[in-house]
């Protein structure tokens, strides 16, 4: 009980998965935005034939709640949009993140109620994981707080002047407020984790009560059905292939059935490209970018933090490698003190240095 204790208010977990969650997700919604730009208001708009009136009847029954149904003006619309698009921007660099993040989630879940029968799953867990960001300390990594925090932190050449000493009361509040932005940063790291293993735990177990999935042929009818078909010639390819499907169906089931399970061991590491590879054939196969990308910036809370530094050196050494300025080659000039030749150490052959020159290094040492 006290490791508990200590794990959970001591320091906070997994910071560099915590920020690649916020660097996915503000990236996903900044895109998915972008990309729906041109149908904005036939989705969103006052012009969506989900008209604000009808999307505030559901509201009644509901309780749900959205910015966009404040006003049926054209212009608050454009600025809802224009203020949803660089909230994401920011979410995404990590500028002010305590307050952007609740900023991001507000929008995210306004436009997820304003056309809430156009969502999907993708769409529902990054509704979620935007509400569960709000309580972690995703911007002290890989982002501008820390940037800003770091350059805080660096000592100054000119000697600072002596601080005021804290007052006793003030140091306890301070302290109180760290351990519990620990305390919620933990907890909701581990809602987090919790919510993308009921996730495939769930979907597996569904997989598993139906019979298209025990004999293998679940995904020759998803190939087929029009509605998930962006490339047919592509559909058509792989459904040539029985064997394939075959494996890809039982692989399937079988990976979302034992995530749960396989998390506190290293064959996480080969369960989590695997899982990833399925997301990649669920967005190119069926269309479904958004969620696959969602589910695959999910996966990522469970990889450590020393992953990601192995990650991260390794990326900086293959762009030193790579950088023809960090890495000298053989015909750039060398910058390394020459040494001193025999002839030179006789006193005739030392260069003198100029009196005034002397003088001036007396004065300012």
């Amino acid at each position: 009980m006290n490791a508990l204790r200590t794990a959970v208010t001591e320091q906070p977990r997994s910071l560099h998965a915590t920020a690649a969650l916020r660097i996915g997700y503000g990236f996903l919604y900044l895109a998915f935005l972008l990309r729906e730009f041109p149908h904005r208001d036939e989705i969103w708009g006052p012009g969506s034939p989900w008209t604000p009136a009808l999307a505030g009847e559901l509201f009644n029954q509901t309780g749900w709640s959205s910015i966009l149904t404040l006003s049926d003006s054209r212009p608050y619309f454009e600025v809802c949009y224009l203020l949803a698009v660089v909230t994401s921007a920011l979410f995404l660099l990590g500028w002010r993140t305590r307050v952007v993040s609740v900023v991001f989630a507000v929008v995210v879940a306004s436009f997820h109620a304003r056309s809430i029968f156009m969502t999907d799953g993708g769409d529902n867990l990054i509704l979620l994981m935007a509400l569960y960001l709000c309580f972690t300390a995703c911007g002290r990594r890989w982002s501008l707080d820390a940037r800003r925090a770091g350059k805080r932190g660096t000592p100054k050449a000119v000697t600072a002047p002596t601080r005021r000493p804290v007052p006793g009361l003030l140091r306890d509040l301070d302290l109180a407020r760290r351990q519990l932005a620990t305390v919620l940063h933990n907890c909701a790291l581990f809602v987090i984790a919790a919510q993308v293993c009921l996730l495939y735990g769930s979907a597996g177990l569904y997989k598993v009560q139906g019979s298209l999935w025990g004999n293998g042929t679940a995904i020759h009818y998803v190939l087929n059905l029009d509605l998930f078909r962006p490339w047919p010639a592509l559909s058509v390819l792989v459904d040539r292939l029985p064997m394939l499907i075959a494996v890809a169906s039982y692989l399937t089931v079988l990976l979302q059935v034992a995530f749960p399970f396989v998390l506190f061991s290293r064959v996480k590491y080969v369960v989590l490209p695997l899982l990833i590879g399925m997301h990649v054939g669920i967005a190119v196969l069926m269309g479904l970018p958004l969620f696959s990308g969602a589910m695959v910036v999910a996966d990522a809370v469970f990889l450590p933090d020393r992953f990601y530094g192995f990650l991260g050196r390794g990326l900086s050494r293959t762009f030193r490698r790579a950088d023809p300025v960090a890495a000298p080659t053989a015909d750039a000039p060398s910058t390394s003190v020459p040494q001193p030749r025999p002839e030179d150490s006789h006193p005739e052959h030392r260069p003198r240095k100029p009196v005034l020159a002397l003088e001036g290094a007396d004065e300012h040492p």
